[in-house]
């Protein structure tokens, strides 16, 4: 019997490579798509959208709906959902300012993790979510789950909003590091069911989004950032062998290496501030890529739009690669420019 062959962007992520990258898009599932604000407006708030899975499921299928997922498409599902979801499981308090963004209390520069009480069954309207969207996929769309990694979740939960230069997380981690580390290791200890979950309801991978991974020393990235995520990485492996995990360190910058040596992450994400000839040239060999458009290229879009394409696909000439953004896209973004991005990665080659 043959096998059946594997969905494109997941054979990438397994050490393949294409002559066209396949692509999704973070936070795809979003602002930037009027059909979403019209949900989102009859809806309700953010959480509340995450929190009714056939909304949720509805959302994360809107992109593929508008874009496809033939060649001149999109081959990911990116979850609906947020990776504060780890914090209101944990026990903390989860609301959205208008305007202003995420709120968590109590904070634990002020509390402990012994006054939080936890809650794993907030994970549950997730798998609903994956189970809703999973049963919906084309058989050729790879499905990604994902979580925050503990630095990141961390930097919330010690202040309960985010911040310029993460301050309290990073004073907290200096002044009384075993008590860091007890935030760290309890994050990691939530996380890694909280994936295995996702991977059971159906994601095909997964991804680590650790977004102020770049405000850390070189000595508190290897504590705070690969330590953690290399404990989350082999943990779900050994649960699940087979599940790819992509790493997505923002700002890490030559960080990289050391990184993608040391977390055993399948796949490396590579934020707009890389230069991808130099990540080609550095990073382990045949380790797949995921990046790196500017979002605010994007924006852009013309001329600026297809150079800067043109010029990340000619960075990888061998290298197994997943084109995306180095970020999430905005909110401002126009159609026009995504139509013109896909249609641009479709004649390459």
């Amino acid at each position: 019997m043959n096998a059946v062959p594997l969905k494109p962007l997941l054979a990438v992520l397994k050490g393949e490579r294409c002559k066209h990258p396949p692509r999704w898009m973070m936070r795809q599932a979003g602002r930037y798509l009027p059909e979403y604000r019209a949900l989102r407006a009859e809806k309700g708030g953010f959480l509340e959208l995450v929190y009714d899975s056939p909304a949720a499921a509805e959302i994360t299928l809107q992109p593929l709906r508008r874009f496809g997922t033939g060649p001149e498409g999109l081959q990911a599902a990116i979850l609906f959902s947020d990776i504060l979801i780890v914090p209101y499981a944990m026990g903390q308090k989860l609301w959205f300012e208008a305007g202003e963004g995420p709120r968590l209390a109590p904070t634990l520069h002020e509390s402990s993790l012994d006054a939080l009480t936890s809650d794993f069954s907030r994970y549950e309207a997730i798998y609903e979510t994956v189970r809703l969207v999973k049963a919906q996929l084309a058989p050729e769309t790879t499905f990604l789950g994902f979580a925050g990694s503990p630095w990141t979740i961390a930097t919330y939960m010690v202040a309960g909003q985010g911040s310029k230069d993460q301050g309290a997380a990073r004073r907290m981690a200096y002044a009384e590091p075993e008590r860091f580390a007890a935030i760290i290791d309890a994050i990691v200890a939530a996380t890694v069911p909280y994936l295995i979950g996702q991977i059971d309801a159906g994601v095909d991978a997964v991804q680590l989004f650790d977004s102020w991974a770049g405000s850390l020393s070189p000595q508190q990235f290897a504590q705070w950032v690969i330590a953690p995520n290399r404990a989350i990485v082999e943990q779900v492996r050994a649960a699940r062998q087979g599940v790819p995990i992509i790493g997505f360190p923002k700002g890490a910058g030559a960080k990289l290496v050391d990184y993608a040596r040391e977390t055993g992450v399948d796949a490396l994400g590579l934020d707009e501030t890389i230069d991808p000839a130099w990540a080609d040239s550095a990073l382990p060999q045949a380790l797949p890529v995921q990046g790196n458009l500017d979002p605010l290229v994007l924006i852009a879009g013309g001329k600026a739009l297809d150079a800067a394409i043109d010029a990340i696909l000619a960075a990888f000439p061998t290298r197994p690669h997943i084109f995306n953004l180095g970020h999430g896209i905005t909110p401002e973004t126009p159609i026009a420019h995504v139509e013109q991005m896909l249609k641009r990665l479709g004649q390459a080659g």
